[in-house]
C-alpha cells in the first residue's frame, strides 16, 4: 500500500490550489453566492487550464487522468470556497460521463470536448418531482413517432438546468415494461429545443453559484440518434455514473471540511481569551484534533473509492461509503468551525457560515445518505 501521492498528482494538486488561491477571491465568493450567479468566467478559465477535464481522454480534450486526479482538482476547489467549487466541478454533470461508456463516437466528438475545455455546461435531468430519490419510476415519457422521439415530463431540483448546453433527460419509453425502471432510456436534448422550458430555483440554503432549475418537456421532438447507449438501459447507465458522481460529492465534500478546518485553526490560534489564544483550551483543542481525525479518515474513504474505480474495481459499497462519511464530517466540522469562531462565525464576512450552507447539499444529492446506507445494508445482508 502507498498512502503518498505521486509526484504528478502533488504537481496537479499545487497547480489547482494556486488557481483556486488566486481567482476565487472572497468578494467574489461572496458576491456570487448573494446573486445566486454562475461562476462563467471562473469555470472558463479553469477549463482552458484542463482542471475540467481532468477525467476525460486526451482524444476528447480532456487530461486522459483519473477519478483520483479529478478528486484531487474537486477538494482542492470546494477547499477554497464551497460554492464556486461545487459550481465548476459540476459544470459537466453526467453528460460526458455517460457518453464516455454509452456514447456513439459521433455523440462523444460534438459534445465531450466543449465541456472538457469547459466551453459548454451539461445538465443531467434525472430526478422528478413526485419521485425524488426513487429512480425506478418515471413520470416523463419518449414516444416514437417516425425518426424522432416526442417528450413529455417534468424534472425538479436539476442542476445547471438554467444554463446548461445539452441536457441528458432519464426518460420512460416503454410503459409496460415490469418492474419499469427496464423501460428507461437516456435521450440528449439541446438547449433551445422547442418545448424544453427551465425555471431557475432560488433561495436555496447552500452551493448557491451551482445554479438549480426546474425542466418541463413539452413535445420536445429530438431525433433518433440522440438516444443514448441501448433502448430502455437508460436506468442502469444512471447507476453505473452513480458509482462515479459519488466520489465526486465525497471529495466535494472533504474539500469543504478542509477549507473550514484551516479557517478554524487560524482563528483558534489568533484568537485570545482570558489572555490566552483560545487553542490553548481544551474545549477547542479537542475539537480541532476531532475534526482533523474526521477529514483524514473521509479523505482515505474517497480517495480508497477513487482508486478502486480507477482499477477498474468499481465498487458501490466503497462509493457510498465514502459519500455518507465524508458528506457526514463535513457537515459535523463546518458546524464545529462556526462554534469556534464564536459570533463572528454567523456573519458571512467570515465565510465559515458558508461552509456550512453548502456542506448540507452533499448528504442529499447523488442519492441521500439514506440512500447509501441502504446500498451498504444490502450488501451486508447478502454475505455469508
Amino acid at each position: 500500500m502507498h498512502f503518498e501521492l505521486t509526484e504528478e498528482q502533488k504537481e496537479i494538486k499545487k497547480a489547482i490550489r494556486e488557481f483556486c488561491e488566486k481567482e476565487f477571491t472572497p468578494q467574489i465568493a461572496l458576491e456570487l453566492d448573494q446573486k445566486e450567479e454562475f461562476p462563467t468566467e471562473l469555470y472558463r478559465k479553469a477549463g482552458k487550464l484542463g482542471f475540467t477535464g481532468m477525467k476525460f481522454p486526451q482524444e476528447y480534450s480532456g487530461q486522459g487522468y483519473g477519478v483520483l486526479e479529478d478528486c484531487i482538482v474537486v477538494e482542492e476547489m470546494c477547499r477554497v470556497d464551497p460554492g464556486l467549487g461545487t459550481a465548476i466541478s459540476s459544470g459537466t454533470f453526467m453528460v460526458a460521463d455517460i457518453l464516455l461508456k454509452h456514447g456513439t463516437e459521433e455523440q462523444k466528438q460534438k459534445y465531450i470536448p466543449p465541456l472538457a475545455k469547459g466551453e459548454a455546461v451539461s445538465s443531467g435531468a434525472v430526478t422528478e418531482p413526485e419521485h425524488g430519490s426513487d429512480i425506478t419510476r418515471m413520470d416523463t415519457t419518449a414516444a416514437k413517432s417516425g425518426n424522432e422521439l416526442v417528450i413529455n415530463g417534468s424534472k425538479e431540483f436539476i442542476t445547471n438546468s438554467p444554463i446548461a448546453d445539452y441536457f441528458m433527460i432519464l426518460c420512460q419509453t416503454d410503459p409496460n415494461a415490469a418492474p419499469s425502471h427496464r423501460g428507461q432510456s437516456l435521450l440528449i436534448v439541446e438547449k433551445g429545443a422547442s418545448g424544453l422550458e427551465v425555471t431557475k430555483l432560488h433561495g436555496k440554503m447552500g452551493i448557491k453559484p451551482c445554479i438549480t432549475g426546474s425542466v418541463s418537456l413539452s413535445e420536445v421532438k429530438v431525433p433518433e440518434n440522440n438516444l443514448v447507449g441501448e433502448l430502455n438501459k437508460g436506468f442502469y447507465y444512471v447507476l453505473e455514473f452513480f458509482d462515479k458522481s459519488r466520489i465526486a460529492v465525497a471529495a466535494q465534500a472533504v474539500g469543504m471540511a478542509q477549507g473550514a478546518f484551516e479557517k478554524a485553526l487560524q482563528y483558534s490560534k489568533n484568537r485570545k481569551q482570558f489572555g490566552s489564544p483560545i487553542i490553548q483550551f481544551q474545549g477547542v483543542s479537542f475539537k480541532i484534533a476531532d475534526m482533523a481525525i474526521k477529514i483524514e479518515a473521509a479523505r482515505m474513504l474517497t480517495y480508497k473509492a477513487a482508486w478502486l474505480y480507477d482499477q477498474g474495481k468499481v465498487n458501490p459499497v466503497s462509493t457510498s461509503m465514502a459519500k455518507a462519511y465524508a458528506s457526514r464530517v463535513a457537515v459535523e466540522v463546518t458546524d464545529d468551525a462556526i462554534q469556534i469562531f464564536g459570533g463572528y462565525g454567523y456573519l458571512a464576512d467570515y465565510h465559515v457560515e458558508r461552509f456550512h450552507r453548502c456542506a448540507k447539499i452533499t448528504e442529499i444529492y447523488e442519492g441521500t445518505s439514506e440512500i447509501q446506507k441502504l446500498t451498504i445494508s444490502n450488501y451486508l445482508a447478502k454475505q455469508p
